[in-house]
């Protein structure tokens, strides 16, 4: 029997209960909208959850019980403790999964992985953005055309201050010209990371079926059958082989 995939989704969960614009487009939160599109895809189990929650929803069990995390964060990166990021960041270290989208670039998580600024220059004018796929072998371009098109999208532009990608795998381009690497994958320890960036909370992108095929993907590319901890590092008193006793020089 194959293991279905454990996936939380987190949101922070502010923006669609502040701004009327934004929960008109998702009025049952981000979280829900991406939940109930991969629950159409096999082999998942889904859980949300929010900053408002204690722990943020993010405790020891549910983490112990997450094998990909997605992260949907904006205008409260400042109120995610410090604590839980620590504890995220040893469980991908360990080997769970994280997928971070859209404005997610400036979390308090990925800022921490990827060891930089994380900066890009943006804007938001109702622009057309045309998403390439330039790695259609990678599991996570799976059945995904070799460019498509979001109508209307915030634009995201390099520069994006972000260590060498492992492998980028989608490139945006903008009606206003800019270009961005908009897909891309990272590894930290034993876990594996994808950045996605389309997904401003303005715009009915997490219902599109190309952006949910390319979550569901990504999904199933980070998850990792094994949990093995860099936490600990025994030392090795006794050695492997026997060490020859030298004279004092």
């Amino acid at each position: 029997m194959v293991k279905k995939i454990r996936v939380t989704i987190w949101n922070e969960f502010v923006h669609e209960k502040n701004d009327a614009a934004v929960k008109k487009v998702y009025p049952d939160g981000i979280h829900n909208a991406i939940a109930q599109g991969l629950k159409k895809e096999m082999g998942f189990i889904i859980q949300t959850a929010t900053l408002e929650q204690p722990e943020h929803g993010l405790t020891e069990k549910v983490l112990k019980n997450t094998d990909v995390l997605f992260w949907w964060g904006h205008m409260a990166h400042g109120q995610v403790d410090d604590e839980i990021v620590k504890r995220i960041h040893q469980k991908i270290l360990d080997g769970m999964g994280l997928v971070v989208l859209h404005s997610g670039h400036f979390s308090k998580i990925f800022r921490r992985l990827m060891g930089t600024n994380c900066s890009l220059t943006w804007r938001v004018a109702d622009e057309r953005e045309i998403v390439w796929n330039i790695a259609p072998s990678h599991p996570i371009a799976q059945g995904i055309a070799g460019s498509f098109e979001l109508p209307g999208s915030e634009m995201y532009g390099e520069r994006f201050d972000i260590p060498e990608p492992d492998q980028l795998l989608f490139v945006s381009w903008y009606e206003g010209g800019n270009v961005f690497r908009s897909g891309c994958t990272f590894k930290r320890g034993n876990g594996k990371i994808f950045y996605f960036s389309p997904g401003h909370e303005t715009y009915p992108i997490f219902y599109d079926k190309t952006i949910l095929r390319i979550l569901a993907n990504s999904a199933r590319w980070a998850y990792s059958p094994i949990r093995l901890s860099t936490n600990d590092v025994p030392n090795q008193k006794t050695p492997l082989a026997p060490i020859t006793k030298r004279k004092p020089i």
